[in-house]
């Protein structure tokens, strides 16, 4: 019963959303692993857990994060820095630092040589380094994903991105900041939301500057035509949506919206529905007691067997042999205490 109502309200969550916020779904934050790190040089943390997307910003001090094989990067106060796995990075106080700290996927922590330092480097409620009078203090959140619905966001950002504190302003870090230490009812869920704020204005930032290069489906969500077109997918998947009934909402011709919608999303209106619908399935398809009809009904397919023959033909195996493939979804970490 617990799962059919967890579908139910996820369903309902579904109505309404932005272009971003619909994509923010899958990687929405559920017990996410948040952590305040204090430290004094020298150090360097080696973060190899393999976590899809992770956020920090520094509360004091700096530091540099060295990812793969672009130029190190510095980030100060203010700063919002957010990196895309699961290839490993490092943070430090120094590019030349080598790692003192290897962070797992797990996120237990030990030295380089394998020797647990979780106790050792504690300091209080979701707070860990080795000086609680450090000059460096950094805020960092993991996000657990594991969801197609995400999986555009993803492709759409850098390995690393640094959204500078003077070109955005949120106050969301300083209450993020201001709930780390407490232990009250009700607090995980409280720095869930926070860390979806922090990151949706960040990426909201970062997507309005010209390096960033946004991807078509954002850009078009500012279009007066597309933009609404993009809305009315996104709110109501399941309906029976076709080009002319979308173009009568939106106030254009059927030709127009079509020409309009393939140039600025990149694919004509029914390829990206049909894509996005076989997305939310295939995340639905992971939640245990939720039928294959079920799935069906929710992203508009009249059938199991056609949302299997979609499904089968974008992800070469039946939505029964995904589920089987995928297994259970993703267990959020337990929050440091």
């Amino acid at each position: 019963m617990a799962d059919k109502l967890d579908f139910i309200r996820e369903r309902l969550e579904l109505r309404g959303m932005d272009v971003l916020t619909s994509l923010l779904d899958g990687p929405r934050a559920r017990g996410a692993y948040l952590m305040r790190s204090i430290l004094s040089p020298p150090w360097s943390l080696r973060l190899k857990d393999q976590a899809p997307l992770a956020l920090m910003t520094m509360l004091r001090g700096t530091c540099w994060i060295m990812h793969g094989g672009a130029q190190p990067r510095a980030i100060g106060p203010g700063d919002v820095a957010i990196a895309r796995g699961p290839e490993p990075y490092t943070v430090a106080d120094d590019p030349a630092t080598p790692p003192q700290v290897v962070i797992h996927p797990d996120q237990s922590c030990t030295t380089i040589d394998g020797e647990s330092v979780d106790q050792t480097m504690a300091l209080g409620v979701r707070t860990w380094g080795n000086d609680p009078d450090g000059s460096a203090m950094i805020l960092s959140g993991t996000y657990l994903m594991d969801s197609e619905v995400s999986q555009r966001l993803l492709g759409a950002l850098p390995a690393l991105l640094v959204v500078p504190a003077g070109k955005w302003t949120s106050p969301v870090v300083e209450l993020l900041a201001g709930e780390m230490g407490k232990e009250q009812p009700g607090q995980e869920a409280i720095l869930d939301r926070l860390l979806d704020l922090l990151l949706i204005s960040a990426l909201r930032a970062w997507f309005s500057r010209p390096e960033a290069e946004a991807p078509g489906w954002y850009l078009a969500h500012g279009d007066p035509l597309v933009g609404p077109a993009l809305s009315l997918i996104y709110k109501d998947p399941a309906h029976a949506w076709t080009v002319a009934e979308l173009a009568r909402q939106v106030g254009t011709s059927r030709a127009v919206l079509a020409r309009r919608f393939t140039d600025l999303v990149g694919e004509p209106p029914m390829s990206f529905l049909t894509g996005w619908r076989l997305a939310l399935a295939a995340d639905l398809l992971r939640k245990p007691n939720v039928t294959i009809a079920d799935v069906a009904y929710e992203v508009g397919y009249a059938s199991p067997y056609a949302l299997s023959t979609a499904f089968k033909r974008a992800h070469g195996i039946s939505p029964k042999d995904y589920r089987a493939r995928r297994g259970d979804p993703l267990k959020p970490r337990a929050p440091v205490r």
